[in-house]
């Protein structure tokens, strides 16, 4: 019975070692094959086959579409439809629509940079509220300027310089609208992010009749006395 059972035992063991030099065998060639870059048999329907290259990106195509440049308005297209900001008479803050803002009238939209920069506030935009009685004169309906930034700094700007009643102060608080004018231009090197370039157009009945478009922040043909030449 011992001697039996001893036997069963060493049987055992003899098959369980036997096991152990097979698996220790397999492991060796599939490391060996997986250095010469070809899977083992056995192990090819396991992991080793799931791996893949991995695909591009899909944040760096995000990144190219948002980078796609926007074709910049001229003369002959009708503007873009947009909602700006501003704060009314009454201190009410407004919203209002190019389209609404343009519809069966003449225009001059005209964007800076930045309120309180040092030309935008010396005379681009004191150079508008002067000579808002002449343009006027001249069948200008509304006087409008546009400026990423927001209204209360908006409001406070033209507070500063007299605007009430001369010039509409707009803020495109997020650039969308400047960016749908394709007049985006990017300060962010002077950290002031993504503004407007400097521009004054006339708009007959929301179509562009006249555009002065300035290389970045530039004044050179911008300005009240330029449009009031061209009406």
């Amino acid at each position: 019975m011992a001697a039996a059972t001893l036997s069963s035992a060493l049987r055992l063991t003899g098959a369980a070692c036997a096991a152990r030099v097979s698996r220790s065998s397999a492991l060796h060639t599939a490391a060996a094959s997986f250095k010469q870059g070809a899977p083992a048999a056995g192990f090819a329907g396991t992991r080793l086959r799931n791996i893949r290259r991995p695909a591009t990106p899909v944040y760096g195509q995000t990144t190219q579409r948002h980078m796609a440049t926007v074709a910049t308005i001229k003369v002959g297209d009708k503007l873009p439809d947009g909602s700006l900001s501003y704060f009314d008479a009454e201190g009410a803050l407004q919203s209002v629509t190019i389209e609404s803002l343009t519809k069966g009238k003449k225009v001059v939209l005209f964007a800076v940079p930045g309120a309180f920069t040092p030309t935008c506030s010396q005379k681009h935009l004191p150079g508008f509220i002067a000579k808002a009685d002449e343009l006027r004169a001249k069948g200008v309906d509304t006087i409008a300027c546009v400026s990423v930034n927001d209204p209360f700094v908006m409001r406070a700007w033209g507070e500063s310089v007299n605007a009430a009643g001369k010039v509409l102060l707009l803020a495109d608080g997020s650039g969308v609208y400047t960016a749908a004018l394709g007049a985006s231009l990017d300060l962010s090197d002077k950290g002031l992010g993504v503004r407007s370039r400097r521009y004054a157009l006339l708009a007959d009945d929301g179509v562009v009749s006249v555009l002065n478009l300035e290389e970045g922040g530039a004044f050179t043909n911008s300005s009240a006395e330029d449009i009031l030449k061209a009406l």
